[in-house]
């Protein structure tokens, strides 16, 4: 177990970094400004999923191996960056549809395609593997043993508060879409703007944190 004050100083260092805009957040309000409130929090909910295979590899020490290797490192980093230019473009060639049904609850299909679409960009975010590779070990105790699941509980901790965080930003801009919503017309055009979201952070995030 992680000593009580490397837990708290850890939360607190998670929560600084997690309030921050970052990728995670401009990949939940894309997809709630294109898919509503559930769909952004399904899509909260798959990410965090998805981080949980990068912590437990990270625990594990695989982590380090995949960071360090360039040729992987670059192969996870385009793979998540194509896949969030794939949704953004789903999104904009399926606003009108979008716009129709924006008040409708996706049906169980959708729902768990929507989920493994968050997963799939959570476990191919580069960025969040180089964070727990470096950080997580500042945060451990070595005296206390037990190393590899002290790395798991820090991980864990980081998952649930990016997942209640992340959460709040859904709920925000799945709001705001809907208050957009008396007009069908702006929907699309909210759908659209998601899409857009999505295909600029896919961009951005394959063209910055180059391994050298």
């Amino acid at each position: 177990m992680v000593p009580g004050p490397s837990l708290l100083a850890f939360a607190i260092a998670s929560i600084a970094l997690i309030v921050i805009p970052g990728p995670s957040v401009l990949f939940v309000i894309g997809r709630s400004l294109s898919l509503g409130r559930v769909g952004g929090l399904l899509s909260v909910l798959g990410n965090a999923l998805g981080m949980l295979p990068l912590v437990i590899a990270v625990s594990l020490g695989i982590g380090a191996v995949v960071a360090q290797s360039v040729v992987v490192f670059t192969i996870i980093k385009f793979a998540g960056a194509a896949y969030l230019v794939y949704l953004g473009i789903q999104a904009i060639r399926h606003r009108r549809h979008t716009a129709v049904t924006h008040e409708a609850t996706p049906p169980a299909r959708s729902r768990v395609r929507i989920l493994s679409e968050g997963f799939v960009v959570g476990l191919t975010n580069p960025k969040t593997l180089v964070f727990f590779v470096a950080v997580l070990p500042q945060f451990v105790d070595y005296r206390a043993g037990s190393i590899p699941l002290q790395m798991f509980e820090l991980g864990t901790v980081f998952l649930v508060l990016a997942l209640a965080c992340d959460s709040v930003w859904a709920l925000a801009a799945g709001t705001a879409r809907n208050w957009f919503g008396r007009s069908p017309k702006r929907v699309e055009r909210l759908g659209a703007a998601g899409g857009v979201m999505m295909i600029g952070l896919g961009g951005v995030l394959a063209l910055t944190g180059n391994k050298h």
